[in-house]
């Protein structure tokens, strides 16, 4: 159907009379753009208008706020700027993000939630959480994660193993965080809990956050990805390459927001910057991972 229809069109569309149209038009209750005298009626705002209508919606009736919640990533705030999808960031961690997104409180969620048992990101989380029965899952990118420590690793961190020696300070990430659930597997690995090791009480809420505390002298190490190291002039342990995606439901996808951030991941600007940050592998971004 055309994007503009004129009023028999819309009164076909919507299974009233026309009369009926130009009654709604007359009194400014229904959307409509008056070109050369004749009545043009964008069938998006239509649909958006009768939604209104609906004497009971659910929250998925409602479009979401644009905010890009989940998990933060140096060079997803960077193009969230300078694409001008005009969403705003809340980072607040992956699992937060997934729940912003099933209470249509975000377009966007970037996660990287390892999944222990099967080795595999995001799509387990998806699947668990529940309530998402029209979501996608869009790569963003590859990102090498590790050991944030002070310049010249003073310490000699070279492992995970190597955060259990006494006197080494670990600064955590918030709970449901995909660092967070990244640094307790690798612990376990190495036979270790977070909870015995010593660092400051308080989590850091977003990697540049384990930046400034290394820096600071109030952490020794922290888990995030090598464009934060690389930006603070900071010493770096990889560990592991992980995979980062932005989840959205089908809907927003086709939504100017997430178009014009994805297709701003798609020009030479983009990766030149992927590449200036450091840590990045873009192989495989705009890969639709998971549809449900």
């Amino acid at each position: 159907m055309r994007e503009f229809l004129n009023t028999g069109e819309v009164a076909e569309y919507l299974r009233l009379k026309e009369r009926t149209i130009y009654e709604l038009v007359r009194t400014k209750q229904i959307p409509c753009s008056r070109v050369t005298g004749k009545l043009l009626f964008p069938r998006r705002l239509i649909d958006l208008w009768v939604t209104r209508q609906t004497e009971f919606a659910g929250p998925d009736l409602h479009p979401a706020p644009p905010v890009a919640a989940g998990s933060h990533d140096p060079l997803l705030e960077w193009a969230l700027r300078e694409s001008g999808s005009e969403l705003a960031l809340l980072a607040g961690g992956s699992e937060d993000g997934l729940k912003r997104l099933v209470a249509n409180k975000a377009v966007i969620a970037g996660i990287h939630l390892l999944d222990p048992a099967s080795g595999e990101y995001n799509r387990p989380a998806i699947q668990a959480l529940g309530g998402l029965a029209d979501v996608v899952l869009v790569e963003w990118a590859k990102r090498e994660q590790g050991l944030v420590v002070a310049r010249g690793n003073p310490r000699g961190i070279e492992s995970p193993a190597d955060l259990g020696r006494k006197g080494t300070r670990v600064l955590r990430r918030q709970e449901g965080a995909g660092a967070q659930v990244l640094l307790r597997h690798l612990l376990a690995e190495a036979k270790l809990r977070l909870e015995d090791l010593s660092g400051p009480p308080q989590p850091a809420l977003t990697e540049t956050d384990i930046a400034s505390a290394i820096l600071d002298g109030k952490a020794d190490a922290g888990i995030a990805v090598r464009a934060v190291a690389e930006r603070h002039k900071l010493g770096f342990v990889p560990l592991r390459w992980e995979r980062f995606d932005l989840a959205m439901r089908r809907r927003d996808y086709f939504e100017p927001p997430a178009q014009k951030l994805l297709g701003f991941a798609r020009t030479p600007r983009f990766a030149e910057k992927a590449q200036t940050l450091g840590g990045y592998d873009l192989s495989a971004a705009g890969t639709v991972n998971y549809n449900a």
